[in-house]
């Protein structure tokens, strides 16, 4: 099993409002860097294109009010994931978010992606303190 977690942020925003804004990936596009490319979504669901690498395909499959939002691979992938968008309420205006991914990829998978996923989520993470 891969496991990767991103940095812990601090939020000057409630857990409420950024559970809301991330429980619909029609507002992730806003987060996402200028490498990926080529992004649709629903409420529930997105594809997009992460320049030199695969297109990636989401869902989101569960929501805990406020503090968690389970995400599982959709579509054409190179590998099958879950990555959980964790909150943890400071008091009502503040909150810590973070970001954790799993995946039973295989070893050669998992040297070719670890770094690059790492990044990529802590600069979700770091971008969740822009939501407003």
């Amino acid at each position: 099993m891969t496991n990767i977690e991103s940095e812990k942020v601090d939020i000057n925003n409630s857990a409420e409002n950024i559970f809301n804004f991330l429980s619909d990936f029609n507002n992730f596009q806003k987060l996402m860097p200028p490498q990926v490319t080529n992004w649709t979504s629903t409420q529930e669901d997105c594809s997009f294109t992460i320049n030199g690498m695969a297109t990636i395909g989401m869902k989101i499959i569960e929501k805990s009010p406020f503090t968690k939002i389970t995400i599982s691979s959709n579509g054409k992938v190179p590998f099958d994931f879950k990555l959980f968008v964790l909150l943890t309420e400071m008091d009502a205006a503040n909150c810590i978010g973070q970001l954790t991914f799993e995946s039973d990829m295989n070893m050669m998978m998992k040297m070719m992606v670890e770094k690059p996923l790492t990044n990529f989520f802590n600069m979700l993470a770091q971008k969740m303190k822009d939501i407003k």
